[in-house]
């Protein structure tokens, strides 16, 4: 990215210069023909930063940064935003009534994790290599043409599995949400019972050819049961709406220059 082509930020006098916003702009996503997506991503990020932190030393505000996860600490930057949002925001208690409200919206929303009965058959390869790759890829390929999509000879056909499962003709058994990796579920969602991949399945284990053998969908989850989880979503959503009222309210009263704090 040509730096030259973009300019510092600065925020009420304050200059964040281009080399750290090129630096920030790799923790932001964009189409790779549109690098400049990224860039105005981490020019508004800076830009909220510094006038959150302004805000805080113009409160006189102390950071006391805590300790976030073992061996993950606040800076003292961070822990400075978060003293001066917990002083500013004033979040309303979310009530019975609006909880309520939330789950009556869709309570078949609110399910236990589905179940599912899978075989597959595994030709492993590292993917990192592009001709052991290759090769999996077109035995995997070959292994599929022969079943023809017919899942009845899957049992058979699973004894050229790398899986130790070939010895149960690949069955791996029951699998819930988080069990296999997560193109092996992306696969499984789209699956039809009695129905196998009609491709094979990359994943870092290799080509995975898979049969859904049965699915055992999640039961809807009572109120009382679900109650903890709407009412934890409903603070965050408050929360968020609450600290996007307050920059945009510091916002109206800075001079900013080089980045814009609308929704890109």
């Amino acid at each position: 990215m040509n730096m030259a082509l973009f300019p510092d930020v600065v925020v009420n006098h304050e200059t964040i210069p281009s080399a750290a916003i090129a630096a920030e702009a790799q923790n932001h996503s964009a189409p790779k023909d549109k690098p400049g997506i990224a860039w105005r991503k981490a020019a508004q990020a800076l830009a909220i930063r510094a006038l959150l932190l302004q805000e805080a030393r113009a409160r006189a505000l102390e950071a006391e940064p805590e300790e976030l996860a073992p061996g993950r600490v606040e800076t003292e930057d961070e822990a400075l935003i978060r003293a001066l949002l917990d002083a500013a925001l004033t979040i309303a208690p979310v009530t019975e009534e609006v909880i309520r409200t939330e789950w009556a919206k869709g309570p078949d929303r609110y399910r236990s994790s589905p179940l599912w009965d899978v075989s597959h058959i595994l030709c492993a390869c590292d993917p990192r290599d592009d001709a052991e790759r290759a090769m999996a890829s077109a035995r995997a390929e070959a292994v599929l043409a022969r079943l023809g999509g017919d899942a009845k000879g899957f049992a058979l056909a699973a004894r050229e599995s790398d899986c130790g499962s070939k010895a149960a003709g690949g069955h791996l058994g029951q699998l819930g949400p988080g069990d296999t990796v997560p193109e092996f579920e992306a696969a499984l969602r789209t699956l039809e019972e009695g129905k196998i991949t009609p491709t094979p399945v990359l994943s870092r284990h290799g080509w995975h050819i898979i049969r859904l053998n049965a699915t055992a969908p999640g039961q809807v989850l009572p109120y009382e049961t679900v109650r903890p989880k709407i009412a934890q979503a409903l603070e965050k959503a408050a929360w968020a709406r609450a600290s996007r009222d307050f920059i945009e309210t510091l916002a109206k009263g800075a001079q900013i220059t080089g980045a814009s704090l609308a929704p890109i």
